[in-house]
């Protein structure tokens, strides 16, 4: 299908951060194409060329125009910024760092001294981002957070805390609410279980909110190092990573709300565990690790739940709180907010819950009704959810137990998949309501910051689904399965990586009991070819598998600790090795690269159609140096799938002018 673009005055759109943009606005900024609901639109204010590097939350400047974006840089590292944007510098100028060599900074928010206060790994503070030495403006308020590198109350040390940021909220008191996540998915802990998870006990557990209490007047003092913190309470226990809270304006009073988003744990299952909206009350435990859904017990933690403080815990209405609702499974709610503003007035108190997971229910923003005290509004079974580019595109809201009730919800933003040519996979983290009441948000992945504004007229239709097809995976199994080479390299990734370190982190891999090593080696095949972005055969540089296994970019190192496995384990090297020869040489041909020169190439069918443009530089895995029927062309393998853009088949083919190929060095 053709993807079609408005572009007056241009005669190709431009590519931002994988969005193309043409000559369509929304407000001020360039319009991309996602698909929203009926009224509104999204503008592209800053992506990947302005500089940003793993933007996580946003928040307008009080009395300004301008905001401050929290820029973690990436995963294990210590380079984040602080950083203040300009929407109405021209572009590429729009923004200007702040405070950089910062670890781990997320969040940020206004104060009830009306001051912008943002957090590390390990800190809190307050700040002038408008000051000509923003970082000589630092007042630290709250220290020694437990960052990334911690010891759990039974002496166990732990080098990379695996949700070490710390989201924070301010209820109207001045009090600050803190997320501090886990150290892992489900508590490393060595079986057989039989105590309960260290890493949430003691005073000062992880999986917890803590609560710090301003003095009268209800601002924080400064701490030099050294002083100790502010006066704290661990408010709620048993939380995996809150990186999405929200109290309602007139909390604490008694009955209105103090919400969580919760990611919960990674069960191979693609629609298991759903992920949680929790209404939080002082006092009380909400499962990690010991239950999920809303009354499932961990199998793994089956003789902690029998005897001891957490004895039948997950139907112990006293000590554990259920979820209020259940979320869409593995959608990882990372940014929650009660909408206040003039421009949107159907949104007018309404909560606003973005999805930022990598599974096909999450990369969405959701609107809630919610009732006077700020709660969404339940309903009985069945209520659905949406699943992106899926067979069934929606699914009820269940347990082990059957359909189960939960908060309805409309999608402000929808689906958000990627389609080659027009945009990436969604990746919304913070957000917020600005002055003018347009929201604004951040994506870390795709390295944008967007404003949504209004929109009249009919929505666009929305784009279509474009994922790898069966056909395309059965066409590059046979390629292996033929080729003993190729299949050699399968059967060393699959028992030395998948089987040893990565089955268990996120899926199973297609893997099943009883299962000989060649039926092994196909499924696990097919999974990877199956995943959005793993692989592009040809091409292991674009990959997110080598990009991930190697620790390239912005993105934390699989599988944990993969850093130390080279050192620690002979023949490592080797086996990430042949992962690259397995995609690089899964195709038969010749690979190939484009020729610098121009940013981009266009490639063709064989009747002539534009199919795309790809970078110079690219590679690909050229199958007709001069192609059958077509003088001066090269036939070549479907290309990295983000540069496909048009109406062009497998069947028909891709080519390329032939002197734009040289040969890979």
């Amino acid at each position: 299908m053709l993807v079609a673009f408005s572009t007056a005055g241009l005669a190709e759109p431009v590519r931002k951060s994988g969005y193309a943009v043409g000559a369509d606005r929304c407000g001020a900024f360039p319009r991309i194409q996602i698909d929203m609901k009926k009224g509104f639109c999204a503008g592209l204010v800053a992506s990947d060329e302005d500089g940003l590097e793993f933007p996580r939350s946003i928040v307008q400047i009080p009395g300004h125009e301008l905001f401050v974006v929290a820029d973690m840089g990436g995963w294990n590292r210590a380079n984040g910024r602080l950083l203040v944007l300009d929407p109405k510098a021209a572009e590429g100028k729009r923004l200007k760092e702040a405070i950089t060599n910062l670890e781990y900074p997320f969040g940020l928010a206004i104060g009830p001294d009306r001051k912008v206060y943002a957090s590390t790994a390990e800190m809190i503070f307050r700040f002038d981002p408008l000051a000509a030495d923003p970082r000589g403006t630092m007042e630290v308020i709250v220290q020694g957070l437990p960052g990334r590198r911690i010891t759990l109350p039974d002496g166990t040390k732990i080098a990379e805390s695996s949700h070490s940021l710390k989201h924070f909220i301010f209820d109207r008191l001045g009090r600050i609410f803190v997320n501090v996540g886990s150290h892992s998915d489900d508590c490393i802990t060595r079986t057989p279980i039989t105590r309960p998870c260290s890493a949430g006990e003691g005073p000062w557990p992880l999986a917890s909110i803590w609560m710090f209490t301003p003095p009268a007047g209800g601002i924080f003092p400064v701490l030099k190092p050294g002083d100790a913190n502010p006066p704290r309470e661990i408010y709620a226990r048993g939380l995996r990573n809150s990186m999405a809270l929200a109290v309602h304006p007139r909390f604490p009073d008694p009955g209105y709300a103090f919400l969580q988003g919760e990611n919960g744990r990674d069960l191979q299952d693609i629609f298991k565990p759903n992920e949680e909206i929790n209404a939080l009350e002082k006092g009380k435990h909400y499962g990690w690790p010991y239950c999920y859904d809303l009354s499932t017990a961990s199998p793994e933690f089956k003789a902690v739940l029998q005897s001891g403080p957490y004895k039948n815990l997950c139907n112990n209405a006293v000590l554990y709180k259920q979820p209020y609702s259940l979320l869409p499974p593995h959608s990882a709610p990372l940014g929650m907010l009660y909408y206040h503003g003039s421009k949107f007035p159907e949104l007018e108190g309404r909560l606003l819950i973005s999805l930022h997971g990598y599974r096909p229910t999450g990369n969405r923003l959701l609107i809630y009704d919610v009732d006077d005290h700020g709660f969404p509004k339940l309903s009985p079974p069945p209520v659905r959810y949406q699943v992106s580019c899926a067979s069934e595109p929606t699914r009820a809201f269940q347990t082990d137990d059957g359909p189960v009730k939960a908060a309805p919800y409309e999608e402000l933003i929808s689906g958000w998949h990627r389609v080659n040519g027009a945009r990436p996979r969604g990746a919304p983290v913070g957000m917020t309501v600005a002055g003018d009441g347009a929201i604004w948000l951040v994506e870390d992945k795709n390295q944008t910051i967007i404003r949504i504004d209004r929109a009249s007229g009919e929505p666009p239709s929305a784009l279509p689904c474009d994922m790898r097809s069966q056909a395309q995976i059965d066409e590059l199994v046979s390629f292996v399965k033929q080729d003993a080479q190729k299949s050699g390299y399968l059967a060393s990734v699959r028992a030395n990586l998948v089987e040893k370190h990565c089955v268990g982190c996120h899926t199973d891999f297609g893997l099943k009991a009883g299962q000989s090593d060649a039926q092994k080696d196909e499924a696990v095949l097919r999974f990877m070819l199956g995943q959005d972005g793993w692989m592009y055969p040809g091409d292991p540089d674009s990959g997110r598998l080598r990009i991930r296994l190697r620790g390239i970019g912005a993105e934390k190192q699989m599988p944990p600790g993969g850093e130390n496995l080279p050192k620690t384990e002979p023949g490592y090297l080797r086996v990430l090795n042949l992962a690259d020869y397995l995609v690089g040489k899964m195709v038969p041909g010749t690979r190939m690269r484009i020729k610098p020169g121009r940013p981009e190439r266009q490639f063709f069918s064989k009747e002539g159609k534009v199919c795309g443009e790809i970078p110079t530089t690219k590679v690909v895995v050229v199958t007709q140096k001069d192609a059958t029927g077509k003088p001066g062309f090269s036939r070549f393998y479907r290309p990295a799938d983000p540069f496909l853009n048009g109406d062009c088949s497998d069947g028909d083919g891709y080519y390329i002018q032939s002197n734009y190929l040289v040969p890979l060095l």
